[in-house]
């Protein structure tokens, strides 16, 4: 197996790996008000237990990442993936709301491996409109989990009850473990290892965070991210509780967000080696606020049609599917000898920039579909304004092989 090419069945292991964390959050939240009940806990502790997951999720990337720059990629994912199970036996176990918490605080942070090492996976590996193409197929496997996790946590749910959901996420994690052993090369270099130490990943951090391209394509990508995690709040009372849908009919119309970002993020690999890199993130941001910004106006002028809500998001999703995949590309170009640590930041700072759009948005939130359209669309036009400024005046791709 050459070290210099990636094979569909390495793609596939990276998504698994990366689809580990979400499967975690999507197959969860059927259970809520099952969880509720059993610990006799209220709603906001609860909840508490998801706010939990995330902020672990932003926390333990960039620790992941610098390890993996001076480990190695695969021990940090052994680590990461170990803590993740084990983490997911105590919350199948856990007898009262606070242990919960505890345990999927630790649970999020094994799963920040599986978000932040395979990016680095593939820029090791490869750059330019390939690495784009790698990123689309890890971004297919990673995106089945909202089309397929909330309908399998409901079946495990029905099956054996809250519990069995965090017994379903340990087994993917050791299925995990067992496709990486053997499927899943060493790409970091002993000779790259011996240069990365923690004062190298301090001065990474540094280099990183004075490097205004990289953190304005990281910020692209962020206002993608920041419109989906508002939706992703705010869309079961929107679409339940005001328009009247059920909950299966709700799983498929978030399904369709879904199947229309990984739908375009396929096209990212051939598009941007026909028209460039840049020029693809120009375009398709641009598009992406334009369509929402006709959204926003649909709704200031008094429209109140679901099916215009779910047209126009699953075009703006299909723009996002070239915009995130990309920019990632572009972020990592220029730090292929950081890639762990960048790849890290990255997923740290799109994370947070998403939570706490939806923290934001979730304050002005009565139910109804205004103050998430207001949201969403701040977002895509935020992120118009990033990329403008951010690439406005770069023409080219960096040089790639």
């Amino acid at each position: 197996m050459s070290r210099d090419s990636i094979s569909l069945q390495q793609v596939l292991i990276l998504g698994l790996l990366s689809a580990i964390g979400p499967f975690a959050i999507d197959m969860y939240l059927p259970a809520l008000p099952q969880i509720g009940a059993s610990l006799n806990a209220p709603v906001g502790a609860v909840q508490a237990s998801l706010t939990a997951f995330f902020i672990a999720l932003g926390v333990g990337q960039p620790l992941f990442g610098s390890l993996s720059d001076m480990w190695g990629r695969k021990k940090p994912l052994y680590l990461g993936l170990a803590v993740f199970a084990l983490a997911s036996v105590g919350c199948a176990l856990a007898q009262d709301i606070h242990t919960l918490v505890t345990l999927r605080f630790v649970q999020g942070l094994g799963a920040a491996a599986g978000m932040a090492i395979p990016r680095a996976v593939v820029r090791d590996l490869h750059t330019g409109h390939m690495a784009a193409r790698m990123m689309s197929l890890l971004m297919l496997v990673f995106s089945v989990s909202p089309i397929l996790a909330p309908l399998a946590g409901s079946g495990v749910i029905a099956l054996g009850g809250w519990r069995l959901v965090f017994w379903a996420v340990c087994l993917a994690a050791v299925l995990g473990l067992a496709a990486m052993v053997r499927g899943l090369p060493e790409t970091r270099d002993a000779a790259a290892r011996s240069e990365s130490t923690p004062g190298e990943a301090l001065k990474a951090y540094a280099i990183l965070m004075r490097d205004w391209h990289y953190l304005g394509l990281v910020f692209i990508g962020a206002c993608a991210m920041a419109g989906f995690f508002v939706y992703l709040a705010g869309s079961p009372f929107v679409l339940i509780n005001y328009y009247g849908l059920s909950a299966t009919q709700y799983s498929m119309a978030f399904a369709l967000n879904a199947i229309a970002f990984i739908g375009a993020a396929q096209f990212t690999g051939s598009l941007g080696k026909r028209f460039g890199l840049v020029r693809l993130v120009k375009v398709a941001a641009t598009a992406c606020g334009a369509v929402m910004l006709s959204l926003l106006a649909y709704y200031l002028l008094g429209g109140d049609q679901l099916s215009v809500l779910i047209t126009l998001y699953f075009i703006a999703s299909a723009f996002m599917g070239l915009v995130i995949p990309t920019t990632s590309v572009l972020a990592l170009e220029a730090h292929g000898e950081i890639a762990g640590t960048a790849s890290a930041l990255l997923g740290t700072l799109q994370m947070l920039t998403g939570a706490v759009a939806m923290q934001v948005v979730g304050i002005f939130s009565n139910g109804q579909p205004l103050p998430m359209v207001i949201g969403m669309a701040t977002g895509a036009l935020s992120g118009i304004v990033l990329t403008w400024v951010t690439l406005g005046r770069v023409h080219s791709d960096p040089v790639s092989h």
